[in-house]
């Protein structure tokens, strides 16, 4: 995921002022984390670092708790668990991993052997496999590097005492995450599902789903059927996700089969929970047209930068898209997929 591609998400839901069903209790924050109660004992869980990181979603239980997506370091992952501890004292059991993608996976190593970690078949196959070389850490890796440097070059040139101040205080946060991702040795899930699977605890009933291939070919969302809530990971977003690893021709049927749960509010695995199912509908449209935009071009022979440069979108303005042309990695992706790439 790009930084352009982050902010953009960042400032577009930020506009959209989704607003939260929650139960109305405060939020709880600790010295890491803001937790937002979004049904009874369910918790959306987000670091008050200001950098970029996955959602999580903490599930209390009678007798314990259960996490999905474990942030994307594991020194992240360690002040998540920690932050826990500060609203319950039940142990974690499980933690769910709805995707490979280093910002939701790379903190699994915080949670240690006695936690059954559950994801798709095809994430313990990535994870399993080299996960430090797939592109979507690479490209992570490398941003975090370019924007230390730049960081550095800034500082180099100011001489105001205010931003000097906030120049050293984000170097001090990059550069901290750089010496985190350091430490990461992935760890796959040891449990796997390949459709559904149904964990039942105490009176809570939490299903897992995968619905099809769309963020990645092992999406997992977590369905709480009682309270009528859907983790989609970043599967389901109020506006687009990021394509680099997708499946946009599949992508809109994959949602139709989410649609189809009994859900009020969508908690996604980057920004604020909706409720607007509406949302969904333009989303789907978003990607069929992407898709057969891009598609005629690659059948034209038209070079995957030009047709990035040139796909007419605009007519999606809902979702805030105003300018002509579409994300180049999203592209790519698209044309490697015409061209039989899994």
């Amino acid at each position: 995921m790009t930084a352009r591609f982050r902010a953009r998400c960042v400032a577009f839901l930020g506009a959209l002022g989704i607003a939260m069903a929650a139960t109305g209790a405060e939020p709880v924050e600790t010295d890491t984390h803001r937790f937002e109660e979004v049904a009874d004992g369910v918790f959306l869980a987000r670091t008050k670092a200001p950098l970029f990181n996955s959602n999580s979603l903490v599930i209390v239980n009678a007798e314990d708790v259960l996490v999905v997506d474990s942030h994307i370091t594991p020194r992240m992952g360690r002040e998540l668990i920690a932050s826990i501890g500060e609203i319950t004292s039940k142990p974690i059991t499980t933690l769910v991993n709805t995707h490979f993608h280093y910002d939701h996976a790379h903190g699994n190593q915080a949670f240690g052997p006695d936690v059954a970690i559950i994801g798709h078949e095809y994430t313990r196959m990535k994870m399993a496999g080299d996960p430090l070389a797939e592109g979507t850490f690479q490209r992570g890796k490398v941003g975090d590097e370019r924007q230390l440097a730049g960081l550095q070059e800034q500082l180099a040139a100011s001489s105001d005492a205010e931003e000097r101040a906030a120049l050293e205080a984000r170097i001090g946060w990059v550069t901290k995450r750089i010496e985190a991702t350091a430490e990461i040795a992935p760890v796959p899930p040891d449990v796997t599902l390949n459709e559904r699977m149904t964990l039942f605890r105490g009176d809570r009933e939490i299903q897992l789903h995968f619905l099809g291939r769309a963020h990645t070919a092992g999406d997992v969302s977590v369905y709480l059927p009682r309270e009528k809530l859907l983790y989609s990971g970043d599967m389901m977003f109020a506006g687009i996700s990021w394509l680099g690893d997708g499946y946009v021709n599949e992508w809109p049927e994959t949602l139709e089969r989410a649609k189809a749960l009994d859900f009020e509010l969508v908690v996604p695995g980057h920004g604020p929970p909706f409720s607007d199912r509406s949302r969904i509908d333009l989303v789907q449209a978003y990607y069929r047209d992407l898709w057969s935009g891009v598609a005629a071009l690659h059948a034209q022979g038209v070079d995957a930068a030009s047709a990035a440069a040139t796909v007419d979108l605009t007519h999606h303005r809902a979702l805030g898209v105003e300018q002509v042309g579409a994300a180049t990695l999203a592209v790519e992706r698209i044309y490697a997929v015409l061209e039989g790439a899994e």
